[in-house]
């Protein structure tokens, strides 16, 4: 394997509850970008694996008219800054600003890059010189599933995988690997690519970080 493909909110950062819309949803201010816990020593780890990284991002906030460019470009600012901290990289970063029913005009769009269409892995797969079967596509929604599998990448769901979220699954949508945050899948990958069984990881590995 030679990438990590991820997406943003969920996995790099919180999700919002946005009272006023009643939603979870992206952060649309900068007061309410937050990273999760451990992630940035999570993309250190996937650095020192050698795997690339790419975060590939639906973002129709901005066609929404939620927050403007200049705010998105805050959150990544402010994401990368902590990463950099923590000895990690990024190398790539994608966005998907287009939506279907987008009160912008110019960003009113069915497009290949919005997933669960696969426009944005295929780019990163050509930025980061790595076929889409030799990348990891780590996301907490059933579009990145769905883009990864189609992609044929090999899928890490961020959460919990229950009975519920199986219902609206198109298909026979499964991930290869479940991790409760980004930190237990970079825990995941780390157990792969040394040949084990991620049954073989003890607790103390999932926990203290210790690589």
């Amino acid at each position: 394997m030679k990438a990590a493909i991820l997406d943003r909110d969920g996995v790099i950062n919180a999700l919002v509850y946005h009272e006023d819309a009643g939603v979870i949803d992206a952060p649309f201010a900068p007061s309410q970008f937050r990273l999760l816990p451990r992630v940035p020593q999570a993309i250190r780890l996937l650095n020192d694996m050698g795997l690339k990284t790419a975060i590939v991002s639906n973002q129709p906030g901005i066609a929404k008219g939620h927050l403007r460019r200049e705010t998105l470009k805050l959150f990544e600012s402010t994401m990368l800054s902590a990463i950099h901290d923590a000895g990690g990289k990024i190398d790539q970063i994608y966005y998907c600003l287009h939506h279907p029913e987008a009160q912008v005009s110019e960003l009113r769009q069915s497009c290949r890059c919005r997933k669960p269409e696969i426009g944005m892995l295929e780019q990163a797969s050509r930025d980061l010189n790595a076929r889409l079967d030799e990348c990891y596509m780590i996301g907490d929604g059933l579009p990145d599933l769905l883009a990864g599998m189609s992609a044929g990448c090999r899928t890490i769901f961020i959460g919990r995988w229950k009975c519920e979220i199986c219902q609206f699954t198109e298909g026979n949508v499964r991930p290869h690997l479940v991790a409760r945050d980004l930190w237990e899948a970079s825990q995941l990958i780390r157990a792969e690519l040394r040949g084990q069984s991620p049954s073989d990881l003890s607790a103390s590995e999932y926990t203290t970080g210790i690589y």
